[in-house]
């Protein structure tokens, strides 16, 4: 089965910034203007960004946010080309950007737990990951966070991809497993689950996180930008765990905060968009907020070796680092 992953070119990513000249962030009355790559669509799991926003810890740092969600893999060449200072990305893609030439550098954790599970029907008797030999298995496609922790999460249990059947089925991981044709999905933990329980879909659920520790989604930057404006990194950071803390300290009103950002939100299913947000701070906690541990770098990497992803071992001590979150 043919191997890929979303990461795109150091070629792609100069085209990229060619494109993006003069947009990544400009001073004007002593206010920075840094437009933001999320990754994903509008959505309340980007809560302690709007916090942050809405509650003034970007505008006292001298910083103003624009949110854009673009895909992450164009964030990450244009914050690798130093077209813009910050993006969100999921930490898989660090490793295999610096394999290619792109000096990005990851200064935040985000999320302190890795939030892809698998999910079989309650009936299925798939109820850890041993029971998924021979199966076939629903996933959005052989690439990014999804496809890594599928294979981390095998090679935990001393199994292969070999041992199960891989579907590339896009993101239709609720439709697939409903109907039968999955015998089990890979999913977020903060997403699918919660929509099969909306439909009264009884599942299992294995998260990765059970069996190996991985470092999830956060903040990248890069070399340029940490060695020659490093107090930018360290202002934005800082109030981008404000933003996190008090999501996770007052989740109701970062609830009521996101419906400005996230069209469509005051008529979703609100029992079910609660339930997003709140699974999503169960992942976001940690007793240092904002810390990546380096075995879970380690872990990271040697899943991407053994997945052939990567070719040789990266100095991971210049792919991430905890000083801006660290600092006084």
């Amino acid at each position: 089965m043919l191997r890929k992953i979303l990461i795109v070119s150091l070629t792609a990513a100069l085209i990229l910034a060619g494109c993006s000249k003069k947009q990544s962030s400009s001073a004007s009355n002593d206010v920075t203007e840094i437009r933001l790559p999320m990754g994903y669509i509008p959505s309340v799991q980007f809560a302690p960004f709007y916090v942050a926003v809405e509650r003034g810890y970007y505008a006292q740092e001298g910083l103003k946010i624009d949110f854009d969600y673009r895909p992450e893999t164009d964030g990450v060449a244009l914050v690798g080309a130093n077209e813009l200072p910050f993006a969100l990305v999921s930490a898989e893609q660090v490793p295999l950007a610096r394999a290619q030439g792109l000096p990005v550098e990851y200064v935040m954790a985000w999320w302190h737990d890795f939030p892809v599970a698998i999910a079989a029907g309650a009936q299925s008797g798939i109820q850890k990951p041993a029971d998924l030999k021979g199966k076939r298995i629903g996933i959005p496609g052989l690439y990014g966070a999804s496809y890594v922790g599928l294979d981390a999460l095998l090679n935990a249990v001393g199994l292969k991809e070999s041992d199960v059947t891989l579907d590339s089925i896009g993101y239709n991981q609720v439709e697939a497993l409903v109907s039968g044709r999955e015998d089990a999905v890979v999913v977020y933990a903060n997403n699918e689950p919660i929509q099969l329980k909306a439909q009264g879909y009884k599942a299992n659920l294995i998260p990765v996180k059970d069996y190996v520790n991985l470092v999830s989604n956060g903040v990248i930057t890069n070399e340029e930008t940490i060695a020659k404006n490093p107090d930018l990194v360290q202002r934005f950071v800082q109030a981008t765990l404000h933003g996190l803390q008090d999501t996770i300290d007052r989740p109701s009103e970062a609830f009521e905060i996101s419906r400005k950002y996230v069209e469509g939100l005051p008529q979703a299913d609100q029992t079910a968009q609660w339930e997003v947000l709140t699974t999503s701070i169960d992942y976001w906690r940690s007793k240092q907020l904002g810390v990546s541990d380096p075995t879970a770098w380690e872990n990271m990497q040697t899943v991407l070796l053994d997945m052939g992803l990567l070719k040789t071992p990266l100095d991971l001590q210049k792919a991430f680092t905890n000083q801006f979150v660290l600092a006084p």
